[in-house]
């Protein structure tokens, strides 16, 4: 198949979160599975030496009625070497100092720069002759796309036999703009169509994308039937409800050339199941390395952003109760700056057993992984998640909360035994998760051959792009028919 793979992030290129990370995996699986992947992105000036990528084309995105043009370069870059990249260059749009925001607040006219990044992508493939089976959107900034290819292209011949798929990465975020921003498609801020609207000059992205997408995944079978939910649909589940039947959940893979313990060269000694010793000697050096009493107590780590999605506010009222226990706590990450003040002042109340360090450190995230005995994810929702995935492969028990992509990739101890990876809890309730901690503690102190045994299990489980993959594949052939 031809897939044209629209992004708006992408790892190696620019990366906020695991959206860059699955936009890069799942192209380079499916190139591998003998498909044309051709993956489109902006072209952020912070993508780094974008300039030394040719030019192919120079183009104009105009509108029909006032002949008011847009004009842009597209550049062509290649992901490692092996998947073409079409880099949409514009100034006024992408020559900014950050993607999406700056001081915390999105920029005003997002819409209108992710409408034209859409449109602009399918002039771009219908310049360059790259005549796509499927178009692959993901989250409300490529949203718009199949409702650009079902009312501007419907009469065209050269998209005539293409499909659109929308995979939804994180359903909070839905895009709505005021239909003005997107002025230069008459085609679409013109259509009066309650589905897709919001209020009465509004547009909703993401809803235009469920709305006129042949088919819609999310990145897990759970998060897939939250979104159905009232509580879990953020204020979409109609639109899901409606959709139903061509709505699956597929679960994210992971990427173990990344996050493996035998070859990580991020974390001092490397190990696997058959060598725990040094998994020993990781956690040793963690606790050197963060100035925490080096000893046998364990560890707990969290690596996340600081946010009431990913369960901050079910830690921090039971932190003092969590902490008078004989254990030692890492937090790596960075938020809203009123919690890290709060993280910050608990550092220096219990010195000997909590580190938190308000940074994006890469090599410190793949040192918690590998020295911790368990990773802390007690998020509100979490449509896949990756730490767990990754806390799994280092044989880093994850604490988890019964949600989304957690619930689809953790087996509970309490519940299957025998197959057991971890523990989980389900009220979002801060007692809920202290229960959990203390369960975990507890079956740490005093069924260590039987934690031993748990561990081994996790680090057999693989989460891989090729099964996922596959599982596209389906989607892509069940869009096409």
């Amino acid at each position: 198949m031809n897939v044209l793979f629209l992004t708006s992030e992408l790892c190696d290129f620019v990366k906020t979160g695991g959206l860059a990370d699955v936009a890069k995996a799942l192209p380079m699986e499916l190139v591998k599975r003998n498909h044309d992947v051709r993956i489109m992105m902006p072209c952020y000036n912070r993508i780094p030496n974008y300039f030394d990528y040719p030019v192919i084309a120079d183009l104009s995105l105009t509108n029909p009625q006032n002949n008011t043009g847009i004009e842009f370069k597209v550049r062509q870059a290649k992901l490692c070497n092996k998947v073409t990249v079409w880099l949409i260059e514009n100034e006024h749009y992408f020559a900014r100092n950050s993607i999406y925001a700056e001081n915390n607040q999105s920029y005003y006219d997002n819409g209108e720069r992710f409408a034209f990044f859409s449109a602009a992508s399918l002039l771009t493939t219908e310049y360059l002759k790259f005549v796509p089976d499927i178009v692959h959107c993901n989250d409300w900034h490529t949203a718009l796309t199949p409702m650009i290819l079902a009312l501007k292209y419907q009469n065209s011949p050269f998209f005539k036999n293409t499909r659109s798929v929308i995979t939804i990465h994180n359903g909070a975020f839905q895009g709505v703009f005021e239909k003005s921003q997107l002025w230069m498609l008459p085609e679409i801020s013109q259509v009066n169509n309650e589905t897709v609207s919001q209020g009465f000059n509004n547009i909703n992205f993401l809803k235009c994308g469920v709305f006129y997408a042949d088919k819609i995944n999310a990145v897990s079978p759970s998060y897939a039937e939250e979104l159905t939910t009232f509580l879990g649909g953020h204020g979409m589940s109609q639109n899901y409800m409606d959709r139903i039947n061509d709505l699956c959940g597929i679960v994210n893979g992971c990427d173990y050339s990344d996050w493996d313990p035998s070859i990580d060269k991020n974390i001092p000694f490397n190990f696997n199941s058959d060598t725990m010793v040094d998994k020993s000697l990781c956690k040793f050096l963690l606790q050197e390395y963060t100035n925490l009493p080096v000893c046998n107590k364990p560890i707990f780590g969290m690596v996340c952003r600081l946010t009431d999605q990913k369960g901050i506010n079910l830690l921090i009222p039971v932190l003092d109760e969590m902490l008078q226990h004989q254990i030692q706590l890492i937090i790596v990450g960075t938020g809203a700056p009123e919690l890290e003040n709060i993280l910050h002042q608990y550092t220096k109340k219990y010195a000997d057993r909590f580190v938190f360090k308000s940074v994006y450190d890469n090599k410190l995230a793949h040192m918690v992984e590998a020295g911790s005995d368990f990773f802390l994810m007690p998020s509100i929702y979490e449509p896949c998640g990756l730490n767990q995935m990754y806390s799994l492969a280092y044989g880093t028990l994850p604490i988890v909360r019964a949600v989304g992509g957690l619930k689809d990739t953790v087996i509970c101890y309490d519940e299957n035994p025998l197959e057991a990876t971890g523990f989980i809890f389900k009220e979002a309730e801060p007692q809920a998760f202290l229960n959990c901690v203390r369960r975990a503690l507890i079956f740490y102190l005093q069924e260590h051959l039987e934690f031993l045994r748990i561990r081994r299990n996790a680090m057999n489980v693989r989460y891989n792009w090729s099964d996922s993959a596959e599982e596209y594949e389906k989607m892509y052939k069940s869009a096409m028919h």
